[in-house]
């Protein structure tokens, strides 16, 4: 293989290129064709040079018409994942490309035969289950009414935690399954951990490369809404990677001091004009972690404070990589995986097998970093400690307020984590601190828009709203925001706890709204008063007869809180409810209750 003479490559260059590229299959070389047309017109652009010529010296994918537009979905459970997508959009115009950016649940799903070019982000939560926004689309890939898609080219993203056995499994689903109706993959698939952020950028980078290169186009860069905002400091929204400083008001126990858990009522002072939300969102905070956790790490790793760490073009000194960039209070499966490799610890190796996922999955609830390096002691520096650790991400609170009715504040219910394992006491990185700030503390902080969580447009809509414990939060927002928007729909909660007189959080204003009318009603369970514990979803099904005429009726039900036990318990409740009510096979059953969540209808918030 010779290049035509008229390339301004020389014969080793040639050498070296033929070397690269003899291995790549040809998917592969299509993308490294596209990526590199993207590059040569970014060069010459930047030169001031013709794109038309810097580009025609590589074989570039046949070139679309530029008025071809990129859809961007999202399949987002808590937010990341529109976050990625956004990026990707706002990058893409500012190329000169249309795109759309849509959640997977407001797609129009006939419309996916018409795409030519399609980016896809999808998180995966839990052991393997996709964002509810997802659910529609899967199903309509799987069916036998899945359109051909030979003109489409696609891209997927995935995000998810390694800690669970099923990673990444909704992107994995997805991808191979729009490859099968006959789509070809523009970038491979990539998969991100927790810690996605520098993964999803560079695969940002490439898919804009590519597109550009496919799309043959040459508008000049646009500047973005987002872009005029930041240039106004006075008037820029917080964000997460800008987040402003609040003030604490308020900060209250709401449970006895006999209570299991320390929960908070936390109000907060945010800045006029630079914290908007609505009831549904949630607050993102931002702490260093605490001095004694970093102590603890240093000593168990044997490394000095002071020692100097660069890691991807940032040096700073090891103490300030612990403390303000890494995570200690939650371990990483990268950390497991280097500890078993450095000491050769066979029962540590064992618990990164497929078959003890739940065990590691148990572990990861009760480990901190430190435990791990004071059981498993090894050789470290300070950059192989701060490349095994995850980076430092800001913890995010289900708002418990309206700011229909609170004004320039934002309310959060918070349960403290303040616990001893193995004879170590573990306290939360945030709600450790939260125990002891006094009013007129500052925490750094923004909002986390929850789209997808959202109240009724018509408010002659009736509510359903389940929450045990904290999962209680934005359903204190939901119905503060139906009395100020006079909503005459009715609102129904479900509330669980422990015990009735040590944790019934919002006991006094729920009476209260129950007693005025803003709750039409109120059901309540408490698991450890009685002999046989009683949760919410037995609650749901006593109830089942008048749930499920409100439903009927068009009512919208919302579920907030723990994703891996309470709410596969609540909708198996569900499906029950409307199989026994409804008169339905189980498998009429599912399908009511997934149209539910098509519809929008059926809402989770959990995590």
């Amino acid at each position: 293989m010779s290049p035509p003479a008229r390339l301004p490559v020389l014969p080793q260059q040639t050498q070296q290129l033929e070397s690269l590229l003899s291995e790549l299959d040809a998917d592969s070389l299509r993308w490294v064709s596209g990526f590199v047309a993207g590059l040569a017109a970014e060069r010459a652009r930047q030169s001031g040079s013709s794109p038309e010529i810097a580009t025609a010296a590589v074989a570039a994918p046949a070139v679309v018409a530029a008025t071809a537009s990129v859809t961007i979905l999202y399949a987002s459970q808590t937010g990341n994942s529109r976050r990625v997508a956004e990026k990707l959009g706002s990058a893409l115009q500012a190329a000169g490309l249309e795109r759309t950016v849509v959640s997977a649940g407001d797609y129009p799903l006939k419309q996916l035969a018409a795409e030519q070019f399609l980016f896809v982000v999808a998180s995966t939560h839990g052991d393997g289950e996709p964002p509810d926004d997802a659910r529609a689309l899967l199903d309509a890939l799987s069916s036998r009414r899945a359109p051909k898609l030979e003109k489409l080219a696609v891209a997927v993203l995935g995000l998810g935690d390694s800690s669970y056995p099923q990673f990444c499994a909704t992107a994995r689903i997805l991808d191979e399954r729009l490859v099968a109706l006959g789509a070809r993959r523009l970038l491979e698939r990539v998969e991100c951990d927790v810690d996605f952020e520098g993964k999803a950028a560079q695969w940002i980078q490439q898919a804009v490369a590519t597109t550009t290169a496919a799309l043959g186009t040459t508008t000049a860069p646009t500047a973005t809404a987002s872009a005029s905002v930041a240039s106004s400091p006075a008037m820029r929204v917080a964000t997460r990677e800008a987040p402003i400083a609040i003030e604490v008001a308020v900060n209250q126990r709401i449970t006895a001091r006999d209570a299991e858990k320390d929960v908070r009522h936390v109000e907060l002072i945010v800045p006029p004009g630079q914290f908007p939300y609505q009831a549904g969102d949630a607050l993102g905070v931002w702490v260093d972690n605490p001095a004694a956790l970093v102590a603890a790490a240093l000593a168990a790793s044997g490394l000095d404070a002071n020692e100097s760490v660069s890691l991807d073009g940032s040096t700073r000194p090891l103490g300030e990589w612990l403390s303000s960039h890494r995570e200690l209070t939650r371990v990483a499966r990268g950390l497991i995986e280097r500890l078993a490799a450095l000491s050769a610890d066979e029962g540590l190796a064992a618990l990164l097998k497929p078959d003890a996922a739940a065990t590691l999955r148990a572990k990861f609830k009760t480990w901190q970093v430190p435990d791990l390096l004071r059981r498993y002691p090894v050789q470290w520096t300070g950059e192989r400690l701060v490349r095994a650790l995850h980076p430092l991400s800001p913890r995010l609170y289900s708002i418990a307020s309206a700011p229909e009715e609170v004004g320039e504040e934002v309310h959060v219910t918070v349960a403290v984590v303040d616990e001893v394992h193995e004879g170590q006491r573990h306290s939360g990185a945030v709600s450790g601190q939260l125990q002891v700030l006094e009013p007129g503390a500052q925490l750094r902080a923004f909002i986390e828009p929850n789209p997808r969580f959202r109240l009724p447009a018509d408010a002659k809509t009736d509510v359903i709203m389940i929450g045990p414990g904290t999962g209680v939060a934005p359903f204190r927002g939901f119905v503060q925001a139906r009395q100020a928007q006079g909503a005459s729909g009715r609102n129904w909660l479900f509330f669980g706890g422990r015990h009735l007189d040590r944790d019934f959080l919002y006991q006094t204003e729920w009476l209260a709204a129950l007693k005025k009318g803003a709750l039409a009603r109120l059901d309540v369970a408490f698991s450890r008063d009685t002999a046989e514990k009683v949760y919410v979803q037995q609650r749901l099904r006593e109830q089942g007869a008048e749930l499920y005429q409100w439903l009927e009726a068009g009512a919208h039900i919302y579920v907030c809180g723990d994703a891996e036990r309470m709410a596969p318990d609540v909708h198996a409740a569900l499906i029950e409810i409307v199989a026994t009510q409804g008169g339905r096979s189980p498998q009429d059953a599912e399908a009511y209750v997934a149209a539910l969540v098509s519809a929008r209808r059926y809402l989770r918030d959990v995590y």
